[in-house]
């Protein structure tokens, strides 16, 4: 087989029997759902170096899904996929334009728009901790269909506003926000194990739970935490409640997902609700 060889192929719509069923929403901060052939067992697929989540459908083929970061520029990008060959699959990102949101923190809050020494050597020393969290990859794919919703909250803040706190420009929003009182029960919206439990400084109490292939998802600001590392959960299983903790104006459920290392848009996982 010819290596490095490029070409463009159409980004499905839908994935029907797969193990993660989303749409193709090749946008910054989406997912892209490509299809590839492969008569490889175990292929393996590649953005840029990072792996990516591949899966096989019922129809023989296979399928990467593709986190896209949220500050990706729109135009052709490239996957590696690496069977008996290697060889390049191109796919397009599309411009997508996300609102800003304005937050003002008081009293005690202030010290999360700008931090003195020694919270600042606090996060130093958790952003290791966090960012490998992020990276975590194993092969067992745990996650099975469509997720469900953690909490049952309205949606406070969606995913991708550019934030500004106390008027000065902070990064985008990377997950979504459900209202909710303190000791509102919080759900596994799919099948993982959990890899970090923990109190950070802006994330407050906080669970990452790993659904295989990198693809992690993020609870924040919790008050409970009622699963501990390395436990497995099964989708609707209850891993705490929702609090104020950490970088917050108030009692709300932060959701986070992360595909190949990139924050993604977690609507786009909900099945019939996963327009951005």
């Amino acid at each position: 087989m010819l290596k490095n060889l490029s070409f463009i192929i159409l980004l499905i719509p839908s994935v029907l029997l797969a193990s993660i069923n989303v749409k193709s929403t090749p946008v910054p901060g989406g997912i892209a759902v490509i299809e590839f052939e492969t008569n490889h067992s175990n292929p393996k697929g590649f953005y840029g170096d990072i792996a990516i989540y591949l899966q096989k459908t019922q129809n023989n083929k296979w399928q990467a899904l593709v986190g896209i970061p949220i500050l990706a520029s729109p135009g052709v990008k490239h996957i590696t996929i690496k069977d008996f060959s290697t060889r390049k699959i191109e796919f397009e990102v599309v411009e997508y334009k996300y609102e800003e949101q304005h937050i003002t923190l008081k009293g005690k809050k202030k010290k999360y728009v700008n931090p003195n020494l020694k919270h600042m050597d606090r996060i130093k020393s958790e952003r290791p901790i966090l960012s490998n969290a992020r990276k975590t990859y194993t092969e067992d794919a745990l996650a099975k269909g469509k997720f469900i919703r953690p909490v049952d909250g309205i949606t406070t803040s969606e995913f991708g506003l550019k934030r500004f706190y106390n008027g000065q420009p902070r990064r985008a929003h990377t997950g979504l926000d459900f209202a909710g009182s303190i000791g509102t029960e919080i759900k596994a919206p799919a099948q993982g194990r959990v890899i970090l439990t923990g109190n950070y400084f802006f994330n407050g109490n906080a669970v990452f739970i790993d659904h295989g292939k990198g693809l992690i998802s993020v609870y924040i600001h919790m008050n409970k935490i009622n699963v501990s590392n390395n436990q497995l959960v099964n989708k609707g299983d209850i891993i705490g409640t929702i609090g104020k903790t950490g970088r917050s104006t108030g009692p709300h459920l932060h959701w986070g997902v992360y595909l190949n290392q990139t924050a993604v848009n977690p609507r786009i996982l909900l099945g019939d609700n996963n327009e951005i």
